[in-house]
């Protein structure tokens, strides 16, 4: 039977809404992306609620928050435990993506969807593959293999082949065809004919200006502000499109020998940078190229600086300057805050380089027109102090007093039984000191409260883990290594280490900035909310750096690929109405555009059967070599079905004839190096290899089909021994069977 194959869109259909989709190859239940919005809209996670739990993997396709942001939460409140699959960068970048989010909003609410432990719980469960790198998949994945092709957009983007018998599913979303300064095209384009294809029409109605008019537009852009006087703002995403953009101006700056200052200001903006020393492997050809010839790694920036802090950012040079922050949404971290300060000056420009979410301030900044006026919620976590401390430690106190009451029962038994301290409780422990002796002969007894314990009630004495001392002793006790009692001479010059309490009153006097953020994260705090109305007085401008293929050329890469069914999903309904109508006309007869909820039934209408070759088959074959394997015609009949579902292919009575058939590459320029080792003299000519002065050796194509039909060599000239030895050299170079 055929693979049954069944596509569900969670979220991302008919909408511009996070990506997350359902596929059922068989019983095998895959997650395609988990993404989330920067509002962090729990209602857009109900659908995946009801499926996480029986999920058996998850691909993911790139680290942004539109196609991820949701696997911290998914993780750790929804019961999703499903390996995850992505590539190195994917991991890597994804973290800093989900940190930047954390960092960001923790520093001025109590967000509490995720912490950072919830990130690390996300990742660990994963495996990491490179492109092209075949994983077949165990236990009831058995017989499914997955493989990553690079898809371009964002570093480590991938495009999944989920392979089974003889059903290729390719899922390929947000790719991009174009080469640019960090990253290759996608190879959508080498894949032909897949049973299924499910992608998206997020730009199908889109289309771009040339890379070099756009890029000089940008610089000028930017240019023209600072020569203003004036600062400009890119709001960008922590770890994605942001590294397309740095290296533009970074050889712009360095070309030019500009002085303005360019700053990353994110909450893991060293670290991205980092990472991306350390993947230039999955960068583009040129990228690799320059560090293998001159050891030149792209990513040692010499014009931006890296902070993580806005007082770090406020120390820069004084004067017009340019900043990348996140977010790019406008709904928290560094951006926001900038945006609030910068827009009241005419001067100023704010400068976005990818289309905001829906719902958010960026997307209300990209209207046209845009808006002069915006109301904008800023929040401050600060420090209780006076009445409101001491309420809140009367009240921790409270609480500590009402559970030790109820949690915390005392045996007053001076030996309680195993079946009386069993329960889930604190338990009260009488433990015996060795030597130690009452008056009677009692021994002397301590109370020891171990929380949580819960005795099996089939034991005699509660047990509990014993550490062996294993250090060695002799006569005069346990042996020490005496370098560890040294003073060396720099110790006791080192006089500061004898000033008293002055050195204190000095930190005191100078605070550190990092201890202080450490304390207001644990001392009691409160977030204030302030509602303030900014005047839109900067520019606000806009140009695609989305590294997305535009409509033109995904009409064009459909049409090529051309597979048999195509599932439409992520972008607007007007989008996926129109490259839907087109895909019918154009590329095949079944296009499918299901929306939330809807499965989708892709099956393959070709059935697949397993055979068993028997040995009285194979005994009957010849084979001949191909290269480093052996091919053969097979002629036989299915006999009735065995066990596991399995048939038997058995002897044909009576064989059918069959034309003879070109494996492998047909190349003349291949035959005429044979014939030259052969000592027969051959030679170009109009297209066609001229052999021995009488014959002529052409490549000429069988009628076309659906698949364009097939290449064949034939050999024109008079019958003679010549003729039969180059037919025998023709049939040994190209294995025609």
């Amino acid at each position: 039977m055929g693979t049954k194959v069944r596509v569900t869109p969670l979220s991302g259909a008919h909408s511009e809404a996070p990506l997350c989709y359902l596929l059922e190859v068989d019983d095998f239940r895959f997650l395609l992306d988990c993404g989330w919005t920067d509002t962090f809209d729990l209602s857009l996670l109900e659908p995946l609620a009801s499926v996480a739990p029986t999920i058996d993997a998850v691909l993911l396709s790139y680290p942004d928050t539109l196609h991820l942001g949701a696997l911290p939460y998914a993780v750790s409140k929804l019961g999703l435990t499903a390996t995850m699959y992505c590539t190195l960068p994917v991991h890597h970048m994804g973290q800093m993506y989900m940190y930047d989010h954390y960092l960001s909003r923790w520093a001025v609410s109590n967000f509490d969807l995720f912490n950072l432990d919830d990130v690390d719980s996300a990742f660990v469960n994963s495996i990491q593959l490179k492109y092209s790198q075949h994983q077949a998949l165990s236990g009831k994945g058995e017989g499914i293999v997955i493989t990553p092709y690079a898809s371009g957009h964002l570093l480590g983007g991938t495009i999944w082949k989920i392979s089974k018998d003889t059903e290729e599913i390719i899922y390929a979303v947000d790719f991009n065809h174009r080469k640019e300064r960090h990253l290759n095209g996608t190879v959508l384009e080498t894949f032909v004919r897949p049973a299924v294809l499910i992608t998206d029409a997020f730009n199908a109605l889109n289309n771009q200006a040339p890379r070099r008019q756009r890029d000089q537009e940008f610089v000028d852009m930017i240019m023209k502000v600072l020569r203003a006087d004036g600062n400009v703002l890119l709001p960008v995403e922590s770890a994605g499109r942001v590294l397309e953009l740095i290296l533009h101006l970074e050889s712009h700056w360095s070309y030019h020998r500009l002085t303005y200052p360019m700053a990353l200001l994110t909450n893991v903006a060293h670290s991205t940078v980092e990472f991306a020393k350390s993947l230039l492997e999955w960068m583009s050809d040129s990228i690799a190229k320059s560090f293998e010839s001159s050891r030149e790694n792209s990513f040692l920036l010499k014009y931006l600086k890296l902070c993580h802090k806005r007082k770090e950012f406020d120390e820069l040079q004084a004067g017009p300057k340019v900043v990348f922050a996140s977010m790019a949404s406008l709904e928290a971290g560094f951006a926001r805050e900038l945006f609030t300060e910068w827009a009241t000056d005419s001067r100023n420009l704010v400068l976005f380089t990818e289309r905001g979410q829906m719902g958010t301030l960026a997307k209300k900044l990209q209207a046209e027109p845009p808006p002069k006026v915006v109301k904008v919620t800023l929040s401050e976590k600060i420090p209780l102090s006076g009445d409101e401390l001491k309420a809140y430690e009367e009240e921790q106190s409270r609480l500590k007093e009402e559970a030790k009451q109820t949690n915390m029962p005392i045996e007053d038994e001076s030996h309680p039984s195993p079946r009386s301290t069993a329960g889930t409780g604190p338990l009260a422990i009488n433990i015996a000191e060795p030597g130690g002796l009452v008056t009677g002969g009692a021994p002397l007894q301590h109370e020891v409260l171990i929380d949580g314990f819960s005795a099996p009630t089939n034991t005699a004495a509660p047990m509990f883990p014993y550490h062996e001392n294993t250090s060695e002793w002799d006569e005069y006790g346990e042996l020490i290594n005496p370098d560890d009692y040294v003073i060396r001479e720099a110790e006791l010059m080192d006089y500061t280490n004898t000033q008293p309490a002055p050195a204190i009153k000095d930190a005191e006097e100078r605070p550190d900035p990092e201890a202080e953020e450490m304390l207001l994260i644990e001392k009691p705090s409160k977030v204030v909310e302030t509602d303030i109305t900014v005047q839109v007085k900067c520019g606000l401008q806009y140009i695609d750096f989305e590294g997305r293929s535009d409509g033109r050329s995904i009409k064009n890469i459909l049409a090529h690929v051309a597979p048999l069914k195509l599932v439409l999903i992520h972008g607007s309904a007007e989008s996926t109405e129109h490259l839907r109508q087109h895909c019918l006309k154009h590329v095949c007869q079944y296009v499918y555009a299901p929306r939330i909820g809807e499965a989708v039934d892709v099956t393959s209408d070709l059935s697949a059967y397993k055979v068993r070759l028997t040995e009285r088959l194979m005994s009957n074959v010849l084979f001949r070599k191909l290269g480093d394997y052996e091919v053969a015609w097979v002629d036989g009949e299915v006999g009735n079905q065995e066990e596991n579902e399995i048939l038997p292919l058995l002897p044909s009575q009576e064989p059918p004839p069959h034309k003879a058939v070109f494996v492998g590459d047909l190349r003349l320029a291949d035959f005429k190096q044979l014939l030259a080792t052969k000592g027969v003299q051959a030679e170009f000519a109009g297209g066609v290899l001229r052999c021995a002065d009488a014959f002529t050796v052409r490549k000429v194509r069988t009628s076309a089909g659906n698949s364009g039909g097939s290449q064949q060599l034939v050999i024109e000239g008079p019958l003679s021994e010549d003729y039969y030895r180059l037919r025998e050299l023709l049939y040994s170079q190209f294995y025609m069977l």
